[in-house]
């Protein structure tokens, strides 16, 4: 397998993280709240530290946004997104499985570049496995002990033979007449957007659909390179790409990961459902973690 000089030093990084993610794993943490639902620890803010202090010092001159660095200054915050290489962590993706151990949670680090995403990095600390892909090239998995297998997308291509993952915590509102109309009957709960990414990646889910608020800019871009690198497809509830440029940091028009095969399929039962998200709306408080 090729490698890429890029894609190695993250997953170096990643790792690096993810092996501080474990080691608060096993203690007693303790959890807070940095808002309503929203939970937070040490783990989250110290994964934040090793990801953004490596990235400096690995790719000086790139822009780095961390979902645990997000300056208060808006107009720094519209710098940073408007940069043309860009970094988006999410040092902790599915906190409240964290917190509940719940396997379901990843370190994640992806790369956009003009305002796309382009590398991704997505390592489950649970077992140890990590994906990782750059767009126009490939997508692989990498094991706990380093081994690889190259990675590709289902061929699913009828709903009806789908598998559908969604959120482990919140039902949305969407869900159920998308269900009808696709006729879709295999529901896998999963938290984390990007393990949920990482299902259909490793070819266990063929779709996630979530339908707006919470999930932010740093939630998608990692496992969005990874789910193109692998031969699937990200976009909004409209068929629209996700443009990194933007400085509202919250997916205000949801998301929607399949193998694309059942991309254009579900989009049209999106529409016809007639159910859209309401604009900021948070279905899901985990989504800011990983819906």
């Amino acid at each position: 397998m090729n490698t890429d000089p890029e894609i190695e030093e993250v997953i170096r990084i990643a790792r690096a993280a993810e092996r501080r993610v474990r080691a608060i794993y096993a203690t007693a943490f303790t959890v807070e709240l940095k808002g309503p639902g929203d939970p937070v620890t040490r783990a989250d803010r110290e994964a934040s530290d090793i990801i953004c202090e490596s990235l400096a010092a690995s790719f000086p001159g790139d822009a780095i946004l961390s979902e645990e660095g997000v300056p208060e200054d808006p107009a720094e915050v519209a710098r940073l997104v408007g940069s043309r290489r860009v970094w988006f962590v999410d040092p902790l993706d599915g906190t409240r499985e964290f917190t509940e151990h719940i396997g379901e949670f990843a370190v994640m680090i992806g790369l956009a570049v003009a305002g796309r995403a382009v590398l991704g990095v997505v390592v489950m600390p649970a077992d140890g496995e990590g994906i990782a892909g750059r767009v126009g090239g490939a997508a692989f998995a990498e094991d706990a002990q380093g081994a690889r297998r190259p990675l590709s997308v289902s061929a699913v291509s009828d709903p009806r033979e789908a598998t559908i993952v969604i959120s482990r915590s919140h039902r949305p509102p969407l869900l159920d007449p998308l269900l009808d109309r696709l006729g879709t009957g295999r529901i896998v709960p999963c938290g984390s957007v990007g393990v949920k990414v990482a299902r259909i990646v490793l070819g266990q889910a063929d779709l996630y659909v979530h339908d707006g608020g919470g999930a932010k800019r740093w939630d998608t871009c990692a496992p969005e390179a990874v789910l193109t690198a692998a031969g699937g497809r990200m976009s909004d509830l409209d068929g629209a790409p996700i443009d990194y440029r933007s400085d509202d940091l919250v997916l205000r028009r949801g998301i929607v990961a399949t193998n694309g095969a059942l991309h254009e399929a579900v989009l049209s039962a999106v529409v016809a459902s007639k159910v859209r998200p309401a604009a900021g709306r948070s279905d899901d408080r985990d989504v800011t973690k990983g819906p």
